[in-house]
């Protein structure tokens, strides 16, 4: 499904270049439940970011269905955006103003999707992240864990390819993580989507089927889980 190539990616900091990404080359493969882990610094976020079109590498390719990213202008990645890659960020993103049926729904209005031929698909995803009775509560009413799980469920409504998640348990104390985490992998079960993280926490280990270990922008080590459930 996606696809990297030699991928480098190099930030001009002051009169000095600094590599974010060294020759990265990984495929991820449909239904993935997998992690990028690394101490900060290691270019995990700057690799999501090139996975998910919102940044450019500097030299290598980047392939979604065999189509070139880098290649594409801000429209067309827009457009792969909006039908194909969910987003989960650590500080949730979500839009203040609106409740948590209206977050979840945005998406949907941006593809073009009307409120009536959209609302039952709606609620049935607020039921499936356990916030039925919360649908008409706005964020700042929400715990963090909430948060999340409106965040988890904007990123699928659209029912995406691919699901990349930033540090999603970042700001969560362990039993609302493992809650998380648990939910993510019943619904990357459930929709088929990818699941790619970024990731300080350990806990997150006992979860996905594959971990790429980054350090200093470059593939340290890319491990499967075997029959045991112990990566190698």
């Amino acid at each position: 499904m996606l696809e990297l190539k030699q991928v480098s990616k190099t930030y001009r900091v002051g009169n000095q270049d600094f590599p974010a990404l060294k020759n990265i080359s990984l495929t991820i493969e449909e239904n993935a439940f997998m992690s990028f882990v690394g101490p900060s610094g290691s270019g995990k976020t700057t690799l999501l970011n090139l996975m998910g079109g919102l940044d450019r590498p500097t030299s290598g390719q980047v392939l979604f269905d065999g189509a070139q990213l880098e290649s594409m202008n801000r429209s067309e990645l827009a457009q792969i955006r909006k039908q194909h890659i969910g987003f989960i960020f650590q500080s949730h993103n979500l839009l203040p103003v609106y409740s948590v049926y209206e977050n979840v729904l945005f998406p949907l209005l941006l593809n073009h999707l009307k409120e009536q031929d959209a609302r039952e698909r709606v609620m049935a995803l607020v039921e499936k992240v356990g916030l039925t009775e919360q649908a008409n509560k706005k964020p700042a009413e929400l715990s963090g864990g909430q948060c999340q799980r409106v965040a988890i469920a904007r990123a699928l409504i659209k029912r995406p390819k691919l699901v990349l998640a930033d540090e999603p348990t970042a700001n969560l104390d362990t039993e609302n993580s493992f809650r998380i985490l648990e939910l993510m992998q019943d619904l990357n079960e459930q929709y088929g989507a990818a699941f790619v993280f970024s990731t300080h926490d350990q806990r997150v280990t006992q979860f996905i089927n594959r971990e790429v270990r980054l350090e200093d922008g470059a593939v340290l080590w890319d491990k499967a889980k075997n029959g045991n459930g112990e990566l190698e």
